[in-house]
């Protein structure tokens, strides 16, 4: 196995999402910003610096008054200038208003006062993660309350075409507590969902969130990857049910290509593009956001490496041919693109 191609992903035993990406984020600051009854010790921000050892993750203890934690994370925004904000719950609200910045807001809590009453939050709350000041409880008020709505009717404020292209929503398919997808769609075109719940979990975070955080550190270094197409033959089995080690061939090659599917696009038949979108977001959810393509002739489109069924004579790159002798399943062509060395 390559060492160049392995080196960036250390595994440990202990936790199977324990990896580093040490080329992601280099030498830039990201500031997470965390939820209503949280604290800048939550694991999510310890997850984020241990997965990016080579940036700077900024996470501070947000005031309860609404006001001042948008003045303290302004404070933040002008004092460190991050490269990224990352906020989840109410700190994706928050996020959402640092106009200027890249931004990540999952599951964010543009209804803050109504979530506080539907989820029983009124009354004394124990803070989940300790906090700097010592603070452990405090009794959430009809007035605090009443703070978090004014405060959430800022948002989308300043919203120009820059801005749209510098924000992405990410929400979980089974969230109970935040429904704001549509919300946050009105307002900016990549709102994407992803498998899972309200809180924010390792898993969630190595297989969703990194994959966005590098497109975002990617056009921040002008930094234009080799493509992958892979064609939508070689992904199913007959039930149809994902073939035997795709998910890991497709995971590996993300950490060095862009990846794309390919799906014909039948004249007579358009709903099967449908049912073809359908069944990729279901299985490879939000890192295959707006990375299928549609053609009936794969081989007239621009791309290094063409993995088909067919031999697809006429690409300009590479063609892979999956179910051949050379490449009879997925672990062979996971062992071509290990020696490649993500080249």
């Amino acid at each position: 196995m390559c060492s160049a191609f392995t080196n960036s992903i250390q595994i440990t035993m202990e936790n199977q999402y324990r990896k580093t990406f040490a080329d992601l984020m280099v030498g830039k600051k990201i500031v997470y910003v965390h939820g209503f009854m949280s604290s800048g010790a939550t694991h999510t921000a310890k997850i984020l610096q241990e997965y990016m050892p080579e940036s700077t993750v900024i996470a501070p203890d947000l005031p309860i008054h609404p006001e001042e934690a948008m003045s303290l994370l302004r404070q933040i925004q002008a004092d460190e200038q991050p490269d990224l904000f990352i906020g989840t719950s109410m700190g994706g609200m928050y996020t959402e208003m640092l106009y200027g910045t890249d931004r990540i807001c999952v599951n964010p809590a543009f209804h803050m006062g109504t979530t506080i009453s539907e989820s029983n939050m009124l009354g004394k709350q124990v803070f989940q993660n300790p906090r700097k000041d010592g603070v452990q409880e405090i009794i959430v008020t009809k007035a605090l309350q009443k703070e978090y709505k004014e405060i959430t009717e800022q948002c989308f404020s300043a919203i120009t075409e820059e801005e749209k292209s510098r924000v992405y929503g990410l929400f979980g398919d089974a969230d109970p507590i935040v429904h704001t997808f549509d919300l946050f769609h009105e307002h900016y075109s990549q709102a994407i969902h992803f498998h899972g719940e309200h809180r924010l979990v390792e898993k969630a975070i190595f297989h969703f969130i990194m994959p966005v955080i590098r497109w975002i550190d990617d056009k921040q270094e002008g930094r234009e990857r080799k493509t992958v197409l892979i064609d939508w033959s070689t992904l199913s089995d007959n039930y149809p049910k994902p073939k035997s080690s795709l998910f890991k061939a497709y995971e590996m090659l993300l950490n060095h290509y862009n990846v794309y599917f390919v799906a014909p696009a039948p004249t007579n038949n358009p709903t099967a593009m449908i049912e073809v979108q359908k069944w990729i977001k279901e299985v490879f959810s939000a890192p295959a956001w707006n990375h299928v393509l549609f053609a009936n002739e794969p081989q007239l489109l621009l791309g290094d490496y063409l993995i088909s069924t067919n031999k697809n004579d006429g690409f300009m790159g590479t063609t892979l041919q999956f179910g051949s002798d050379e490449f009879k399943t997925w672990e062979e062509l996971i062992i071509y693109f290990e020696r490649l060395g993500g080249q």
